[in-house]
């Protein structure tokens, strides 16, 4: 009946665990991919700043910024080692060497203010800087040509060059032929010497596409058998979710199936013994008759009474007083009411040690108590005794009603609070149950924070305990 609400239940557990395995998942994509972005734009700005100090000019302020943020974060000293073809100064003929291609190779020390150290150590080799390769640009009025240790990926950028040139600088992604992409950093110089109009660097963003692709590739991975324990765990998840809603279901079922049974009994009797009636003529046997009617309607009263009641316990309907009850008197009120009972069964009834109080609904709890006595009564043959007493309970008291009947075999006991369910009778009980009372008993007495607990041996009796809160 519920199989339809399970799969569903699952289905909406399944698309939120999803969802948030989706947005855990972005969500760390994106940060990776914008510590990247952040980190290669810093050693951009690190080493555009270093350039700038290479040729003399005056740091713009972004770039000072960026020099300050990473020194902050570097334990290593602001220190650039650059090979550079145009002198920034004068130099005697007699110290000027020249290589084939006729390069001067001079080495800058930069610090913190911008002085010369020539105690530097070399941070070209930082990780971060490493992988940064330097554009030669044409430029003012000579060709500032700044060689690397291994050529240039890519020309110089024509389009990122004009747009530094009208905005003072540009930043942008290029791809290659190949497909990898270059991350380009250009910045206006506004000289008018040696330097170039424009100075251009940039890096390759191969082995971050790596990385990412490797990430996102891991987390499909993750995410493909996520999904498959997930739906696991929500189908196991939706099955506990509905327990009660599949218990109740069948209970109602049972329920429902019993009520019409004993309800489809009376009323057939009834209908029989009218149309009987109707036919009979003698008024000695039509007094019988209506009899039995009235005997039948009782008992369909009292049992339609009994469903009420178990329907308003179950939908927690019922009004039940909270009340400071006197067990001494009020059990010996009880007991006073069916010791006539008793005695014509010729059943002995003991009243043992009252004491305490308790807090309940005193009729509920006498209707409970008349129940308990009524069965007990049933079960316990003449001559044997039936004992109702009170022991305390730390912050409860229990009422005991024990009988020295004929007892109740094991196998019935788990199910003797069942509605409906009715033990096997003792020999020469002609009395009409509908196997309600004991439900209703322990309902009554849990609505009221108690408990109830049933004890009984084949041949020697059985015991019922009542424990209701201390008042």
């Amino acid at each position: 009946m519920l199989n339809r609400l399970r799969w569903q239940l699952t289905l909406l557990y399944l698309l939120a665990a999803i969802g948030l395995v989706l947005l855990i998942g972005a969500g760390s994509y994106a940060l990776l991919k914008y510590y990247f972005v952040s980190e290669i734009d810093q050693a951009l700005d690190y080493k555009m700043a270093q350039l700038f100090a290479v040729y003399n000019l005056a740091l713009p302020g972004e770039l000072s910024d960026a020099r300050q943020a990473w020194n902050a974060a570097s334990s290593a000293s602001p220190l650039v080692t650059l090979p550079v073809s145009a002198p920034a100064a004068p130099r005697s003929e007699e110290s000027e060497e020249e290589d084939e291609s006729g390069a001067v190779e001079a080495t800058v020390a930069v610090s913190d203010e911008g002085k010369h150290d020539d105690s530097a150590h070399e941070d070209p080799y930082d990780a971060s800087l490493a992988p940064i390769f330097i554009l030669p640009v044409q430029g003012g009025n000579a060709l500032g040509s700044l060689p690397t240790t291994a050529p240039p990926p890519i020309q110089t950028d024509q389009e990122s060059l004009q747009a530094a040139l009208s905005s003072g600088s540009d930043r942008r992604n290029v791809r290659l032929p190949d497909g990898t992409q270059v991350r380009l950093l250009s910045y206006r110089t506004g000289s008018s010497g040696n330097a170039p109009a424009v100075l251009q660097m940039g890096r390759l963003l191969g082995d971050q596409e790596r990385v990412l692709n490797q990430f996102l590739t891991g987390l499909l991975i993750l995410g493909g058998i996520s999904t498959v324990l997930l739906g696991m765990g929500s189908w196991w998840l939706s099955g506990r979710s509905i327990r009660p809603a599949q218990k109740a279901w069948d209970q109602q079922q049972v329920f429902v199936s019993n009520a019409s049974h004993e309800l489809r009994t009376p009323l057939t009797l009834i209908r029989a013994t009218a149309e009987y009636g109707l036919r009979s003529h003698p008024p000695t046997a039509q007094a019988e008759i209506l009899t039995d009617i009235l005997q039948e309607d009782d008992y369909m009263n009292h049992l339609v009474d009994d469903l009420l009641l178990l329907s308003r316990l179950d939908t927690h309907r019922l009004e039940l007083k909270h009340e400071r009850i006197d067990l001494p008197a009020f059990l010996a009120e009880t007991c006073r009411q069916v010791e006539k009972v008793t005695a014509e069964k010729g059943v002995q009834l003991i009243q043992g040690k009252f004491q305490g109080f308790v807090v309940g609904d005193s009729a509920r709890v006498r209707q409970v108590l008349l129940i308990l006595l009524d069965n007990a009564l049933r079960f316990t043959p003449p001559g044997g005794s039936i004992l109702v007493d009170t022991l305390p309970r730390g912050k409860f008291h229990q009422i005991r009603i024990a009988d020295t009947g004929s007892g109740i075999p094991a196998e019935h006991l788990p199910h003797i609070f069942e509605r409906f369910y009715q033990a096997p009778r003792p020999d020469g009980d002609d009395t009409r149950s509908n196997g309600l009372g004991l439900a209703i008993a322990k309902s009554l007495i849990e609505n009221q924070g108690g408990s109830m607990a049933i004890e009984s041996q084949v041949g020697k009796g059985t015991t019922v305990g009542i424990i209701l809160p201390a008042g």
